[in-house]
């Protein structure tokens, strides 16, 4: 296989990660290694080349970009929707055992679940979430219900 492919393959994983990460880290080497592609492609023999221009690629969007990537991340204009279950009201659907997790119904989507109290939460529980995890979310049961 030609080198040429392999950066331009290196470059569609690294796109791919990418989009699940929302970073910008990971474009920018994915770019870097297409600059590295377009390199192996005319100068087929010159490996070192190759990833000197990939790595300045790298280096000078990470450089240039650092700014307004800064600027996202801390606009706050951006909220995951997962953020905003917080403070709404759920029905327990599997019990919550102390330590383990349960299921929850909050609207129309279906969440495992962490009793904040570590309390036995039964099923059929009205509960609030109070956080969430990076797969979870915390609950606690509603007062008056009981």
């Amino acid at each position: 296989m030609e080198l040429w492919a392999v950066w331009l393959i290196a470059a569609g994983v690294l796109l791919i990660a990418e989009m699940m990460t929302l970073t910008f880290y990971l474009l920018w080497i994915a770019v870097g290694a297409i600059a590295a592609a377009i390199v192996a492609w005319l100068f087929p023999a010159s490996i070192v080349a190759q990833v000197l221009v990939g790595c300045l690629v790298v280096l000078v969007l990470t450089l240039f970009t650092k700014p307004i990537t800064r600027r996202f991340s801390t606009s706050g204009s951006y909220k995951d929707a997962v953020d905003e279950l917080v403070g709404k009201l759920g029905i327990v659907l599997e019990t919550i055992e102390p330590g383990k997790q349960g299921i929850v119904k909050v609207g129309s989507e279906t969440w495992s679940a962490y009793s904040e109290s570590g309390e036995r939460l039964a099923e059929g529980a009205s509960v609030i979430v109070t956080a969430r995890g990076s797969a979870h979310l915390i609950v606690q049961q509603v007062e008056g219900d009981g």
